[in-house]
């Protein structure tokens, strides 16, 4: 089976958790230290093998698009100042060899209504989505993870994390039966059940490696949750002709489209910063001395 090219970026959502933060700037335009939330996400993919990155965006979003194109008039003025350094670090954002698609989502119908119109461009072949609210932290890039076990198992993969079954009701949950190490097999899948209806305690994150075939279901998706069109409900209806497996990846996520996980992020990752990692690090020890 060839390896998946194509990534899907489903960025069109409002971000209201960051208000006023996010009235004009994307939320996925959130600085982790020194890059923002979506380019976590890109680097992710990029890492995985995907060179085709569909970013599913909508009004007020441009920031994204102008993120990762070229900046001219910026690389010149690193160039004549031999900030070296920085301009290989601008020229890397989007690598030459990827290829970044923008298309506008007219309406906010929900997730799986975005990943529905990357249809025309993925075309017939299995994709990945990725939502970059969940900034993942592994020794080997969580997405390229899940490419493995696709590649072994030639089947659709969910990203899944063990929850607390009082937080069911911000994730789709999983139905399944064990199948290998950190794998299963889903039997169902049910958006933002109760705790009392959760079938489990694994819960849906954002990285998810999908047939073309999800494409019919969301296409004659009705309004679920939240009267938006969601990517869970068609997944359901996928397990009817298809297999799943979920897996419980290895890594650390971290909830960026809650301005908790946002701030650990942001901690967790300054105090790795090749460059401000060590004097971050000292300043958290002063101030948590302060409190003793």
């Amino acid at each position: 089976m060839d390896r998946i090219r194509k990534a899907v970026f489903p960025v069109a959502g409002l971000g209201t958790r960051f208000l006023p933060a996010t009235k004009a700037s994307p939320k996925e335009m959130l600085p982790v230290v020194d890059k923002p939330l979506i380019q976590y996400a890109v680097e992710e993919a990029v890492a995985a093998g995907c060179d085709q990155l569909i970013f599913i965006t909508g009004r007020s979003k441009r920031a994204i698009a102008d993120h990762f194109d070229v900046s001219y008039e910026l690389e010149k003025e690193l160039e004549k100042k031999s900030k070296t350094e920085l301009l290989e670090q601008v020229r890397a954002i989007l690598p030459r060899h990827v290829k970044a698609i923008h298309l506008r989502q007219p309406h906010p119908l929900g997730l799986g209504h975005a990943v529905a119109m990357a249809a025309p461009v993925v075309g017939d072949e299995p994709f990945a989505v990725l939502l970059a609210d969940d900034l993942m932290l592994a020794d080997r890039p969580v997405l390229a993870q899940m490419m493995d076990l696709h590649q072994r198992y030639q089947s659709g993969i969910l990203g899944v994390e063990e929850i607390p079954r009082e937080h069911s009701t911000r994730y789709g949950v999983v139905e399944v039966r064990p199948w290998d190490e950190c794998v299963y097999q889903v039997e169902g899948i049910v958006e933002k059940p109760s705790p009392e209806a959760a079938p489990s305690n694994l819960g849906v994150v954002g990285r998810y490696i999908l047939p073309a075939r999800i494409f019919h279901f969301l296409e004659n998706a009705q309004m679920g949750a939240g009267q938006e069109i969601q990517l869970t409900d068609a997944i359901a209806e996928l397990l009817g002709e298809r297999q799943m497996l979920a897996y419980r990846f290895a890594g650390q996520r971290f909830d960026c489209g809650d301005k908790l996980g946002y701030l650990q992020a942001t901690l967790t990752l300054a105090r790795r910063h090749p460059e401000v990692g060590p004097d971050f690090e000292e300043y958290l020890r002063d101030l948590c001395g302060q409190f003793r």
